[in-house]
């Protein structure tokens, strides 16, 4: 009875993200700058007939390790060179989270009901379903780091099942460092260790089936680091373990980030539409503890303090980096939401979240009418006025009335389920809408127009945010303008033109010039053309001002 209880909710959950995931991620192409990255970095391996070593502008780059660009060569092998091709692995891998999700809250809640919705709000819950639908290393990453865990933890519960826990356990932790690095480890160990270090059972670890999973995890993750190590020496050790890794720690990418409070708030913010919920949970956490049988939260908060303390204290933030804790944080909310629900009343604080939920809900149209009205050049960077005022207004609108009301006729006990909706409907907008949002994400509109109405036989010079897109659009040589500006936190091989004098040298070389450039970027090569260089404005899409400047013969 149970395992038939098991495969319907697993069958719900598969066909769920299957649409939230994977139908329709090919329709809008990958968009700038990051999807690119990857997508062009598998292309050129496969240009360059190698699977090992990661290649990007023609040479190459060890900004991440080889397992990404794997799965994206063989979703290009599949599907050709699409953006479905690039977005099948990471929609996949984002079902498989959600289901091992619902596993590992079974295991921990004992209960199927509350393992159900812990994995219905990971799936809907806004950076997860972002990442599921795009390019990234970190979707691959968490996911594996997820198996490891759900492994130990399964293992831990039945000892029986301890040998395969933990072989298991090193296999994942060996494919995450397989996929971005060394904190692939650090963080399941951690995590582990702190759990059994607070539960008195280290001596969990204490058998051969652990050397054995250390064996195995060596045998996953050497031969490539070997391979490159011998391959490039000192160049890849100082590239991937010094510049991606130990120079992250003290020195900020995006400095805008390096704030103290950066990871607390986006805990909350990026698990949208289900932040107030886990406010709630976390208010409910003294409770759970006190119970006798508490293992479960104890080993979510180790994860979660184990992410934390592996990324708080470096310089370099990004909201993706303590994305591995979000398992944790939907399994809360779940368990609190499931809690609530099984009550014959419903309690205050759970009837105090919902119905804030939803004025929240009803209040993001109201805040982007006010961006349409007070600031449409901030807005207009992410999308067209129009389709802000035309699709998004209306559609929050109409998806907070219908919760409302869903929560008045049910006395809240529904409306929770109408939470669930709210992300994937809006997300589905966008194929309707793709015409108008593409430029504004992606580089291809401007790279057919220029490819089908001009040749182009030199560098195309591109403002840094679109110089990848570029490359991958058009397979044309590209140079970079930024003026003054920084180079790419890790190294592009490419021209890099941040003083006037430069961009003069490198106008003047070409002769005719294609350009891509931000509006800035624009404004900067005008003030540089006099007599002896001309520009025209050929076009403008999204975005990216579409140029070209010709030296002006004496």
């Amino acid at each position: 009875m149970r395992t038939n209880k098991h495969f319907k909710n697993v069958a719900i959950l598969l066909v769920l993200s299957y649409f939230v995931f994977m139908f329709g991620n090919g329709i809008i192409s990958l968009s700038l700058p990051d999807e690119v990255f990857y997508a062009q970095t598998a292309k050129e391996m496969a240009q360059q007939n190698t699977w090992m070593t990661p290649m990007m502008f023609g040479q190459p780059q060890f900004e991440k390790p080889v397992l990404t660009y794997w799965l994206l060569r063989i979703g290009f092998m599949m599907f050709g060179l699409t953006s479905f091709a690039a977005r099948f692995f990471p929609a996949l891998f984002g079902m498989l989270g959600v289901v091992a999700v619902y596993f590992l809250g079974f295991l921990g809640f004992k209960e199927d009901k509350k393992a159900f919705i812990s994995a219905l709000v990971l799936m809907t819950c806004a950076l997860y379903l972002g990442l599921a639908r795009t390019v990234f290393t970190d979707l691959f990453f968490s996911v594996f780091i997820l198996f490891a865990l759900l492994s130990f933890y399964w293992g831990y519960l039945h000892r029986e099942r301890k040998a395969a826990g933990l072989i298991l356990f090193f296999i994942f932790s060996g494919l995450a460092v397989l996929t971005k690095g060394p904190l692939g480890i650090l963080i399941t160990l951690l995590t582990a260790g702190l759990f059994l270090f607070i539960k008195r059972d280290l001596k969990f670890l204490l058998s051969k089936y652990f050397f054995w999973g250390l064996f195995v995890f060596m045998a996953v993750t050497i031969p490539w680091y070997w391979l490159m190590v011998k391959l490039y020496g000192n160049v890849f050790i100082k590239e991937f373990f010094y510049n991606c890794h130990i120079r992250r720690i003290f020195e900020a990418e995006h400095k805008g980030n390096d704030r103290w409070y950066f990871y607390p708030f986006s805990m909350l913010g990026c698990i949208f539409p289900w932040n107030l919920f886990l406010i709630g949970a976390l208010f409910s956490i003294p409770k759970y503890l006190k119970e006798k049988d508490n293992a479960f939260y104890v080993f979510l908060f180790c994860l979660i303090a184990a992410v934390l303390a592996t990324f708080q204290f470096a310089h370099s933030k990004l909201v993706s980096y303590i994305f591995p804790l979000f398992p944790a944080l939907a399994l809360l909310a779940g368990g609190f939401i499931a809690d609530s629900l099984a009550e014959d009343k419903l309690g205050r604080l759970f009837t105090i979240v919902s119905v804030a939920s939803i004025g929240f809900i009803l209040l993001i149209p109201l805040a982007l009418a006010v961006g349409v009205i007070g600031y449409p050049d901030y807005l207009s960077a992410y999308a067209p006025a129009e389709v802000i005022r035309s699709i998004f207004i209306p559609t929050f609108l109409v998806l907070g009335v219908i919760t409302l009301m869903v929560a008045f006729k049910t006395r809240l006990r529904k409306c929770v389920y109408c939470f669930a909706v709210v992300l994937p409907v809006t997300l589905y907008l966008f194929p309707f809408i793709s015409k108008d949002i593409e430029p504004y994400l992606s580089a291809k509109q401007t790279a057919e127009y220029l490819l089908s109405n001009y040749d182009i036989k030199n560098s195309i010079l591109a403002s840094k945010f679109f110089a990848r897109g570029v490359k991958y659009y058009t397979d044309k040589e590209v140079a970079v303008v930024d003026m003054p500006g920084t180079q790419f936190f890790s190294p592009h091989p490419v021209p890099f033109l941040n003083t006037p004098d430069k961009v003069r040298d490198f106008l003047r070389r070409q002769g005719v010039t294609y350009c891509v450039l931000k509006k800035n970027n624009l404004q900067d090569i005008n003030g540089l053309a006099g007599k002896e260089f001309k520009a025209a404005l050929l076009k403008v899409i999204g975005n990216e001002y579409i140029v070209k400047i010709e030296t002006v013969s004496k």
